[in-house]
């Protein structure tokens, strides 16, 4: 019983998704591993992980869009969960290096002992172990979001005020990650990193399974965010987006369904951004810029809010647009960013996904209609019905007279 509600929660796209990337999850090791430089289906390693990092931020711009394009939460505070997710990673990679660093210290990172740290701070104890450092990753986010939420949303801090105190969050943070005696590596962060789980984090089998792991957890994200929006506490997100007071004075407590919906928004952000870190293989500061945080709301509406495809599409395309562009024309990336997001507000409200499914409905319209529709003469008698919002289809043809009954 369980399953079939499970398969009825989740749409075909859902599922069609699901399958690529765990596809891909499967293929791209393989075309790593398995084949050699030059033959059909070599994917390189570099090509490895700058799609695992692609694919975080898919997931980070998944959790902004459950928030933002079911409940109409316009967070510019996400990339603030995305980093805290990374340092949580990064703090127990710091512990896997041990006596290996610049100083040989086997307890301290080598920034502390750079800054005469005699001991390690006790918020460091227990990053030691994986399953400590994973729940971490879950519930710093988890926990910020619902304090910040719970205390924002039983105000009824809403629309632009929201938006600017969740930036202002973000900045507070990025202030407070860079002082040196906060204890996470100040301007230059955590970085260095030697193993994960035991393996060396530069190997390729490690590279590989770390995009594995990217993969598969976006698709366990498009599940799960899947079966919210699918379900009843899902209409209701959308009842709050579209008319808020409405959905409150027909009894439904508001501000717990907005605060479900921004934790499980962080906690996802959160877990993106440990499995950010170590394949990039730094976490400093900067990832809590607000600049960042409005860039996610840009791929989240480049390819469509309100959906569970559309974010991933636009994270992935706007980012393989930054590896280009930044690298080809590094000065003018900005200004290709800022064009971007104006002219999809302007011409494209709906996203890449929206604009497929207006061109779909419009197909389908045209191939339903009947030949030469256009070009047949309409009777005064047909023009009254189209006034009067009747189907002309329906009407008697003139003359006749209807069937007495039998």
């Amino acid at each position: 019983m369980i399953t079939q509600a499970l398969f009825r929660a989740l749409d075909t796209k859902a599922w069609w998704l699901i399958g690529i990337l765990l596809a891909a999850a499967i293929l791209f090791p393989a075309g790593n591993l398995l084949l050699s430089p030059g033959q059909f289906g070599y994917v390189p390693t570099y090509l490895v992980s700058l799609f695992g990092k692609y694919l975080s931020y898919a997931m980070l711009a998944l959790a902004l869009d459950l928030v933002w394009g079911y409940c109409g939460i316009l967070s510019l505070g996400h990339g603030a969960f995305f980093a805290l997710g990374g340092y949580g990673m990064g703090m127990y990679l710091m512990r896997q290096i041990g006596p290996r660093g610049v100083y040989g210290n086997p307890t301290l990172p080598d920034f502390m002992v750079f800054l005469n740290y005699k001991e390690l701070p006790w918020y460091w104890l227990g990053f030691d172990n994986f399953w400590f450092a994973m729940l971490m990753v879950v519930l710093v986010p988890g926990i910020l979001a619902f304090v910040f939420g719970f205390l924002a949303f039983r105000s009824r801090v809403t629309g632009v005020y929201l938006s600017i105190i969740t930036q202002a969050m973000t900045f507070a943070l990025l202030l407070a990650f860079f002082r040196n005696d906060m204890g996470f590596g100040g301007n230059n962060g955590l970085t260095d990193f030697k193993d994960i789980l035991g393996q060396p984090i530069a190997a390729q089998t490690t590279r590989v399974s770390l995009f594995a792991a990217t993969a598969i957890a976006l698709a366990l994200s498009v599940f799960v965010c899947s079966m919210i929006v699918n379900s009843k506490l899902g209409k209701v997100m959308v009842a709050i987006r579209d008319a808020e007071s409405r959905t409150r004075f027909l009894g439904y407590r508001v501000e717990y369904v907005k605060l479900f919906a921004f934790t499980a928004s962080a906690i996802m952000a959160g877990i993106a951004g440990a499995l950010y870190v170590p394949q990039v293989g730094i976490i400093n500061p900067s990832e809590f810029e607000p600049s960042n945080s409005i860039e996610v709301v840009i791929w989240t509406a480049v390819g469509g809010r309100g959906t569970i495809i559309g974010p991933i599409i636009g994270a992935i395309l706007v980012n393989l647009g930054k590896s280009y562009f930044t690298s080809a024309l590094p000065e003018f990336w900005l200004f290709a960013l800022g064009a971007l997001f104006v002219f999809v507000t302007l011409f494209m409200p709906k996203g890449i996904v929206g604009l497929i499914g207006q061109w779909r409905t419009m197909t389908t319209k045209r191939e339903q209609a009947p030949p030469n529709a256009a070009l047949q003469p309409s009777s005064p008698e047909t023009s009254q019905a189209a006034e009067r919002g009747e189907d002309p289809a329906t009407m008697l043809v003139e003359g006749a007279q209807p069937k007495p009954a039998e």
